[in-house]
């Protein structure tokens, strides 16, 4: 009967012999991750949805239902079992990628691959791809070290950036005042646009809902990432929350140590303005009516009842009027009076139309130049 070769005198398997060829990164730097033509994020969707490195594109061997099936099967059964079965998912789900997602890739595509740590999934991926000829790297520590360079970045750093704010009444067009300074060459930095909601009770964006906390941080610092920290940037006066999300520690802190250009505008003007910038929840009765019972008891049933009235009958720019008098100008006004930060220049506006915008804007481009 003839003896099965000892395990010893095998030659080494592919899989052993490329993942000692394929390249690792260390740094999750923007430098270092710019030198790819892709980063690949082989997590689960779900993984992938709280946050990913900038710019990532999600490739997952495995999907949500099956790292959850496996990891199951890991914790009540067998650490064996689990890998196979994980093994066989994770090989169909390869090959569908390379039928699909990869099929168009040159010869010469050479991406960095990550999964949560940089283990078994980002190197079963880099293996099927470096065995096609193309020419993978895996991130080490996979998203765990990207993570800890946002950390680094956005919660122990001391800022080495200068933020000027763009302060005013609720209603004043900051964010519109903000958008024409990015048209002008000024630096900005939109803190609702990344946080999806425009910072007050009606400020959720009907249809969009707001990024995870460590999602918006990522963004937040892909954006300074790009800015010159030589130069100001101009960001509008929020509190520290924008919606459910803080604001990382090393913005707060530079945004409490900032001046302030401020705007006014006659409390008309800014009625009507706020109409307009929120028509999404204008147009929906029943959300308009929600945030409407979310106001604090303070106001009264009476004028709380008033408000639900005047928002039944489409009276928008009188509700807006009657939320600027008794909401939002007198907490304007009491964090006004503790206010310490130096005011670089105070500008009113007769109206908040285009061209009054655009005037307000290249007048805060002249101060900053």
């Amino acid at each position: 009967m003839a003896r099965r070769p000892s395990a010893n005198l095998c030659v080494p398997c592919a899989s052993a012999v490329n993942l000692a060829m394929i390249q690792t990164l260390a740094s999750a730097d923007p430098s270092a991750l710019a030198g790819f033509d892709d980063i690949v994020d082989v997590r689960s969707p779900a993984e992938f949805a709280e946050d990913h490195a900038p710019g990532a594109i999600n490739l997952p061997v495995l999907d949500n239902d099956e790292r959850a099936r496996v990891g199951t099967i890991y914790v009540r059964e067998s650490r064996f079992l689990a890998r196979r079965v994980g093994a066989a998912l994770v090989a169909r789900n390869i090959a569908r990628h390379l039928e699909e997602g990869l099929r168009d890739k040159p010869g010469s595509w050479a991406p960095l691959v990550y999964c949560w740590r940089g283990g078994q999934r980002s190197n079963a991926m880099a293996t099927v791809i470096e065995q096609v000829g193309w020419r993978p790297t895996v991130l080490a520590g996979g998203y765990k070290t990207y993570r800890r360079r946002v950390t680094a970045a956005l919660y122990d750093a001391e800022p080495d950036f200068k933020v000027v704010l763009l302060d005013g009444y609720t209603g004043v067009a900051k964010t519109e005042v903000l958008r024409r300074l990015a048209g002008l060459g000024v630096q900005t930095l939109d803190l609702e646009g990344l946080a999806a909601h425009r910072g007050s009770l009606f400020g959720a964006m009907s249809g969009t809902p707001q990024p995870h906390q460590k999602g918006f941080e990522s963004a937040l610092l892909a954006r300074l990432d790009g800015l010159d920290r030589t130069r100001p940037i101009v960001v509008e006066a929020e509190s520290s929350k924008v919606g459910d999300l803080n604001l990382p520690p090393t913005l707060w802190k530079a945004m409490l140590a900032a001046p302030r250009l401020e705007i006014g505008a006659p409390r008309e003007a800014r009625a009507r303005y706020l109409t307009r910038a929120y028509g999404d929840i204008i147009a929906d009765p029943a959300v308009l009516d929600d945030t409407l019972g979310k106001l604090p008891v303070h106001h009264g049933k009476a004028r709380l009842a008033e408000w639900r009235e005047m928002a039944a009958a489409g009276c928008f720019v009188a509700l807006a009027a009657g939320l600027i008098e008794h909401h939002y100008d007198p907490a304007y006004e009491r964090s006004r009076r503790r206010e310490t930060r130096p005011c670089l220049e105070a500008m009113d506006l007769d109206d908040l139309e285009d061209a009054s915008l655009d005037l307000a804007a290249a007048r805060i481009a002249r101060r900053l130049a």
